[in-house]
């Protein structure tokens, strides 16, 4: 099936434990760089990269080595100088076995284990609450259709970040940030103090307790004045509430005729607009 059709294949509401699922576990992934990376002052050495080849986070490099997590099937794995040398299939494990496995992989290659470290956020309720991998995720095309989701954000991600970046300070690299699980650039658009320097957020969340599905996202910072808000861009809508950004959810992405074409296109529309609203 193509990327298009995989998406097509679940509803965006069915993803919701899958994601749960996946969230766990590229906790053990963040771990291990806290574990043995220097911290970074804005956390960003335990943020992840995506692989479009395997289908995977893969964490920063720890003296050659990083660890990853696929997630169809559901597969930790270590790599060095991007070379699999050890993988282990997560279904039917604990979470508790996931970590030791890790643990005993990070120690046999003279790294520290991710178990040495906890982590400095909480994670949401459903996220906390998963204990094991007991769903089959090499036939679960939830899981392959999560994958996809994340694949061609990243793709239309890149793409945006590499055609602005004329703008300094300009695009942070597309990262997903373990924490909430999303997959964003940050766009400066000057410098100065990240509480008033203006900027643009531009990512998207496998889903959260306020969609329930996953939706992209662009949040031109300082938030904007919810009273004089401009033009929304189709098939999108301005969210309001605790936050101030345009949103598509994939409900609203599948009234689209392709999903494919309009991801890169909410996110070129929508950026151009919290471009202007921001002065620039």
């Amino acid at each position: 099936m193509t990327k298009e059709q995989v998406l097509r294949s679940v509803t965006p509401q069915e993803l919701s434990s899958v994601r749960a699922v996946a969230h766990r576990a590229v906790q053990h992934l963040t771990r291990s760089a806290r574990a043995n990376l220097v911290a970074a002052p804005d956390d960003s050495h335990s943020n992840l990269g995506w692989d479009t080849e395997r289908q995977a986070f893969i964490s920063h490099s720890m003296n050659e080595y990083a660890v990853g997590l696929s997630l169809s099937p559901l597969t930790l794995f270590v790599i060095k100088n991007n070379n699999e040398i050890d993988n282990f299939t997560l279904t039917g494990k604990s979470d508790i076995e996931a970590g030791a496995w890790i643990d005993e992989r990070l120690l046999e290659i003279g790294l520290k284990p991710a178990s040495s470290v906890s982590l400095p956020y909480e994670l949401p309720d459903d996220v906390n609450a998963v204990k094991g991998y007991a769903e089959n995720s090499a036939d679960d095309n939830r899981f392959t259709a999560l994958a996809a989701w994340f694949h061609i954000v990243s793709q239309s991600l890149t793409i945006l970040a590499d055609s602005n970046s004329d703008i300094k300070p300009g695009p942070s690299p597309v990262r997903c940030w373990p924490h909430h699980f999303d997959i964003a650039t940050y766009v400066a658009l000057e410098s100065g103090s990240p509480e008033t320097a203006r900027g643009i957020g531009v990512g998207m969340s496998p889903g959260d307790t306020g969609y329930n599905e996953p939706y992209l996202y662009i949040n031109p910072w300082p938030y904007l004045d919810p009273d004089t808000l401009p033009e929304t861009v189709k098939p999108g809508h301005w969210h309001t509430e605790g936050y101030v950004g345009l949103i598509a959810t994939a409900t609203q992405l599948f009234t689209c005729d392709s999903v494919n074409d309009a991801i890169p296109n909410f996110f070129t529309n929508a950026f151009s607009i919290a471009r202007k609203a921001r002065g620039f």
